[in-house]
């Protein structure tokens, strides 16, 4: 459900932290039935209705109307079974002896018997609103549905199979509306849960499904819907006011919720010499006896492990070892990182990698995964991979020489084939043993950790809004063609002391930032939100922005929970619309000066400020990237600036929120951008031997 949430000026779309270069124009999925018009050309749905091997498909669009959809103007890829393919389907739907009702309501085991609430699934779960030729899906990934679902596809065995079961058996129909592909069967849509799709593959999963259920982690991802603030269940929001406004912005105003699972097959089980639940008891108990040790949420809080039988304790070993396999947010193996490539406008400069970090369900912890573009084919995922002084280089304008990066631990491979799609998330296998061990806090995170927005905010993850695309037709037609509202109430991590307020999600484009996204505060913005939990430490925490006239004025605090009364102010009152020549934040042409800005590099940090990062920003240039198009040597009014909150102790055993007040109260116009958060550890900020890197 969408609901127009704002309205925005043409004059505020260059507010902000970032730029739009271009402006864009977006499908509606859904278009009102007043508009259709048919054209004179083949559509969709003549070509469909000219074939005869497609009769009950057409039959199933027409009798909940979307034949005139498939008819009108649009832009579309519809996947069409064939007659053979749907009669099987039906009788699968008819005999299914595991549906919650009768024959999953129908009424008979025929076309006629498929209630209507079924066709409108069939239909939107074989219709997606992105143009996608059979060349896009080449190799493995997942096609979002109007639905609101995914199904996978694969082209490894010569064929396109879409949901391991429907192959493409004509494809690439050209119409005037989009694309037809003729397929040999339904695409199977996934209705199950995540503990019973583990549990129809104990084939495979023998040992890690018997420690999901008997952990009682199971039960904790039956969830897929949170409810919101209104009676109905759905999100409302805060209307600003609409003077002055030319255009309104479109929201998700109901909010799912998913997770992924990463899972140990029995054959990665027995390579460690575990051949039984048993066997993974020991090993847990092995790994997590003296958690307290690294794991310094157990010290800080008096928690003791448990090694006994009751495996719902959740602090019991296995229960913990299972717990840090499951991430909050529901992502394919291809939305794990923002890979390279994703994004026209934007990708990462010079050599940089694509990582993120997540938090996941044992209390306060985190995993990093990393996408290294110096092994194989540049596209492995690994889970926790440690490199010696990672974010430290010996060397200007470079990650650092080979010799000071020694890997210590390759880290846990996630497979990109044979993953289990449930209803609410994901199970992705995985190559080795997952375990939050002393490596991780003390040497995968002992490191300089950015943490994006949308990372913040599994609600964005789950409700596919990250790397939404402007011109994305799923994001519907009324939105002003970079941005998408967002339910003031929607998160779960931020707190709001101040109801006249708006968010907005930056659509992904030419912006200058982390991912090519960002999330906006308008309004009069007094808002918390809960910071990831970083391992005990001192740290120096950084936010980025833009320098620009537009930007608000605010402050920051920081508490260990979301009361106003735990909240102490950190760094200045900060003024975003402070231009890059000011003598306040004292920035230089880099590429001008001999020691490309290292010496102002210093003098700036002193004043609270730092370089926008050498990794990201800038636009793809016919030669290629140059470290002249990228943030750390641009120089003007367009290139980011990370602003130094401070230093502060965190602690691993409480929470930490960090709070954002505006100081223009009367000015609901001026915005705050969060793109990301810098954590830097002062191992890193002091150390003796190597520098920061740029990057």
């Amino acid at each position: 459900m969408k609901i127009n949430i704002i309205n925005i000026t043409k004059s505020t779309l260059l507010t902000g932290v970032c730029i739009l270069a271009a402006t864009f124009t977006a499908c509606n999925p859904e278009p009102d039935e007043s508009d259709l018009y048919t054209f004179t050309g083949e559509t969709i749905e003549s070509l469909i209705a000219q074939d005869s091997t497609l009769t009950d498909f057409n039959y199933i669009l027409g009798r909940v109307g979307y034949d005139k959809m498939m008819a009108a103007y649009g832009s579309y890829t519809c996947f069409a079974p064939t007659n053979e393919g749907v009669q099987a389907y039906i009788d699968s739907l008819y005999n299914d002896k595991e549906a919650v009702i009768d024959h999953n309501g129908m009424t008979e085991n025929s076309l006629e018997g498929l209630t209507d609430s079924l066709c409108i699934n069939i239909v939107k779960y074989h219709i997606t609103t992105t143009y996608r030729d059979l060349v896009s899906m080449t190799g493995n990934g997942e096609i979002s549905t109007m639905l609101g679902y995914e199904f996978s596809y694969s082209s490894d065995t010569g064929n396109t199979i879409l949901g391991n079961k429907a192959t493409i058996t004509a494809s690439d129909k050209q119409a005037t509306n989009g694309l037809l592909h003729v397929i040999d069967n339904v695409i199977p849509r996934f209705t199950r849960f995540i503990g019973d799709m583990l549990e129809r593959n104990k084939d495979t999963y023998a040992i890690f499904n018997e420690a999901f259920h008997r952990t009682g982690l199971c039960d904790s991802v039956l969830t897929f819907m949170k409810k919101g603030d209104n009676a109905d269940g759905t999100f409302s929001f805060t209307q600003l006011p609409r003077e002055n406004y030319s255009s309104a912005l479109s929201a998700e105003t109901t909010c799912k919720v998913g997770f992924t699972v990463f899972a140990e097959s029995d054959a990665v089980m027995e390579a460690n010499n575990i051949k039984s639940f048993e066997d993974l008891v020991k090993f847990a108990n092995e790994q997590y006896a003296n958690a307290a040790d690294w794991y310094d949420y157990l010290s800080e809080n008096g928690i003791t492990v448990s090694t006994g039988d009751d495996y719902t304790n959740r602090f019991n070993a296995l229960n913990m070892f299972v717990a840090y396999h499951i991430l909050y947010a529901s992502m394919s193996v291809n939305q794990l990182v923002y890979e390279k490539g994703s994004n026209a406008y934007w990708n990462y400069a010079p050599d940089a990698d694509p990582y993120d970090y997540y938090e996941t369900m044992l209390p306060h912890t985190m995993m990093k995964i990393w996408e290294p573009s110096n092994i194989g084919n540049g596209k492995n995922l690994y889970i926790n991979r440690y490199r010696m002084n990672n974010t430290l280089t010996d060397q200007l304008a470079s990650q650092g020489s080979e010799s000071m990066h020694t890997v210590v631990d390759e880290g846990v491979m996630v497979l990109r084939t044979g993953s289990l799609l449930a209803y609410n998330g994901y199970v992705h296998p995985i190559n080795k043993m997952l375990v939050y061990n002393r490596i991780v806090p003390k040497g995968v995170l002992n490191e300089r950790i950015r943490v994006n927005c949308t990372s913040l905010f599994p609600e964005l993850i789950n409700n596919r809004q990250r790397y939404w695309a402007t011109g994305d037709g799923n994001i519907g037609s009324a939105y002003d063609g970079s941005r998408a509202g967002i339910p003031s109430k929607y998160f779960d991590n931020m707190v709001l002391y101040d109801d006249y307020f708006c968010l907005a999600y930056c659509l992904h484009g030419a912006w200058r930032c982390f991912e090519s996204d960002q999330v906006q505060f308008w309004g009069r913005y007094d808002m918390a939100f809960k910071l990831p939990s970083v391992p005990s430490g001192i740290y120096e925490i950084r936010v980025v922005y833009a320098p620009m006239s537009y930007g608000g004025f605010m402050q920051y605090y920081i508490g260990s929970s979301p009361s106003v009364t735990s909240m102490q102010a950190i760094g200045l009152p900060f003024d975003a619309s402070v231009q890059v020549t000011d003598p306040r934040i004292g920035l230089t042409n880099a590429t001008e000066e001999d020691d490309m800005g290292v010496s102002s590099d210093i003098a700036m940090h002193n004043r609270g400020y730092m370089r926008g990062p050498y990794s990201y920003c800038g636009h793809a240039e016919s030669t290629g990237w140059t470290t002249t198009n990228n943030g750390r040597f641009e120089y003007g009014a367009s290139m980011t600036v990370r602003y130094v909150l401070g230093r502060i102790e965190l602690k691993q055993g409480q929470e930490n929120w960090l709070r954002i007040k505006t100081l223009n109260p009367d000015n609901p116009l001026l915005p705050v951008g969060l793109d990301f958060v810098e954590f830097c550890p002062t191992s890193v900020l002091d150390n003796q031997q190597y520098t920061e890197d740029w990057y």
